[in-house]
Order: structure tokens, then C-alpha cells, then sequence
């Protein structure tokens, strides 16, 4: 059987941390196993629980959920963060993925679609629409000049063509079974592809991965390739 997906919620306000206790714990493949109302009380309960997740508040008492974002998975190797904010602005999400983030959702989020994104957190997924992923690329993420057809940038330099099939894929926003419809792969497949990528690259998840594809050339807004 399938250990439960752990859970910490840090949040300052008690009604909303109980609501999202309440909508989790209904779910049996979910754990909720502490509470935080700091950044401070964040870091310490994912210090002392290792949760699988940590649902971050951006603005709390005596430290942000950004800087303890920062904290947490300095210290939690095994710990995500999925930051849940009322904050819809460009500058949080780009922050929180900085941060090491993998995902950013606003408190208005529906309980059905909150609990699969713990599932999906959990198991690594990219939680960013990409609307989203396009909107912060096109603000904030340093663009260069596109590399000749046919040429890798040098700091993709160690993925194969098929993993660079998969990251251009994983830059437009596709899931894991949309990568295997489109590149005729086993779902299981491109997870081994996805994780090779990851540990390759040096990366902590997959929106850091879409930020490197961007970053690099390898993939180009207004482009398919």
C-alpha cells in the first residue's frame, strides 16, 4: 500500500488552516501532519516532521513564506513547497520558483483541484499553467539570443536528443502523458527521462526545468521548436 502524502500547512490564519486541514485529511491518500502561523514555525515543523509538502502562505508573522520556502528545502531535502497565496502577482510566483518552489496556487483554488495539486506536488509535477509559465517568461526570465538550428546550448550539452525532446515538451507546459502521446513514449518512460534531466542539470523539479529551457534558447516564446 501507498504511504499517504504528508503534509505540513503554514498559513497565520487559523479559519483557513483548518479549512485546508479539513478538505486533505478527507482525502485517504493524504496526511495532514502539522501546522505553522510563521515562516519561523514553517521551517521548524518541516525540520522536525519532513512532510512530503508544505503548503506556504507568502505573507505571515515574523518572516515570509518566501524566505522560509528558502529555508525549508535547504534544510528538507525530501520536502516540497507549494506555495498557496490570496497573491496573484507576477513577482510572487517568479519569487516563490526562485525560491525552489514547485508550484504556486491562490487561496481560491477548488478542494478538489487543491488535493490533486498536493498529489501532483508530491510526486514532482509542474504545477504552473502555461499561461502562467508564458506570462513570467515574458517578464522576467533573461532570454538570449536563439542558438543556429541544430545547435544544443552549451549547458544542455549532456542530455541526450530524446531528453532534449522531452524538456522542450516539459517547457510548453505538457504532462507526463501528454509527452508520451506526442513522442510515442511509455508514460513511465518520460518519467525516467524527466528525472534524468533533472539530476543531469542539477535541478530540484520541473519548473525550474521549463525556466532552464527558456533560459538557455532551447525553447523560444512564439515558437514550437
Amino acid at each position: 500500500m501507498t504511504p499517504p502524502v504528508r503534509v505540513v500547512i503554514a498559513d497565520d490564519h487559523d479559519l483557513l488552516r483548518d479549512g485546508v486541514t479539513a478538505i486533505l485529511g478527507a482525502d485517504p491518500g493524504i496526511e495532514v501532519v502539522g501546522e505553522a502561523s510563521s515562516g519561523p514555525s514553517a521551517v521548524a515543523a518541516a525540520a522536525a516532521l519532513a512532510p512530503d509538502v508544505v503548503l506556504m502562505d507568502v505573507e505571515m508573522p515574523g518572516g515570509d513564506g518566501l524566505t522560509a520556502t528558502r529555508q525549508v528545502l535547504e534544510r528538507c531535502s525530501g520536502t516540497r513547497v507549494l506555495v498557496l497565496t490570496t497573491f496573484d502577482l507576477d513577482e510572487y510566483v517568479l519569487e516563490a520558483l526562485r525560491a525552489g518552489a514547485s508550484g504556486f496556487l491562490l487561496k481560491t483554488t477548488p478542494a478538489a483541484a487543491l488535493v490533486s495539486a498536493v498529489r501532483a506536488c508530491a510526486a514532482g509535477e509542474m504545477l504552473l499553467a502555461p499561461s502562467v509559465t508564458r506570462r513570467l517568461v515574458e517578464t522576467y526570465v533573461r532570454q538570449p539570443a536563439p542558438a543556429p538550428d541544430g545547435v544544443v546550448p552549451p549547458r544542455l550539452g549532456e542530455l541526450t536528443e530524446r531528453e532534449l525532446d522531452v524538456l522542450r515538451a516539459l517547457a510548453r507546459g505538457r504532462s507526463n502523458a501528454e509527452i508520451g502521446q506526442d513522442l510515442f513514449l511509455a508514460e513511465t518512460t518520460v518519467k525516467t527521462h524527466v528525472t534524468h534531466i533533472l539530476a543531469k542539470l542539477g535541478l530540484r523539479d520541473r519548473v525550474q526545468a521549463v525556466i532552464v529551457a527558456y533560459e538557455t534558447g532551447l525553447v523560444r516564446l512564439g515558437s514550437n521548436s
